[in-house]
């Protein structure tokens, strides 16, 4: 048969063939060549399903105390936010108590709460950065 392979792998390769659905031709099952078996076979991978990842809110509380200016170039440093877009939910934080930067997933969430506050402290606002499970 094949002498350089290794009994394990000639084993796989008859249990393979073995498998193999049989495929027929128009002709009637002699596809009118020399002879050679020329069986071929289709091989599915089934995917795994996927979940799409949880997403978090990130939330700035308001407070007595951090400007309203810097509560705005946080907006526009951290979330990107455009400065009229940044400054109509500066003034709903101020109003509400609260108000929505942004939804992500857990990690960026984290990273984006994380920034903001380390740079309010370095600054040394009271500002909050929160997040919760949307």
């Amino acid at each position: 048969m094949m002498p350089e392979l290794d009994m394990t792998l000639r084993l796989a390769i008859a249990g393979a063939r073995r498998h193999a659905p049989m495929r027929a031709s128009a002709t009637g099952g002699d596809d009118g060549d020399d002879g050679q078996d020329n069986d071929t076979s289709v091989v599915t991978r089934t995917r795994p399903k996927t979940k799409r990842p949880n997403l978090y809110r990130v939330l700035l509380l308001n407070d007595d105390y951090t400007p309203m200016e810097f509560v705005v170039h946080v907006l526009e440093r951290f979330f990107n936010k455009p400065r009229e877009a940044a400054t109509e939910i500066m003034l709903h934080v101020h109003q509400h108590g609260v108000g929505e930067c942004g939804v992500f997933t857990y990690e960026i969430a984290e990273t984006k709460v994380t920034q903001v506050m380390d740079f309010a402290r370095k600054h040394q606002h009271p500002l909050q950065c929160v997040m919760e499970k949307k």
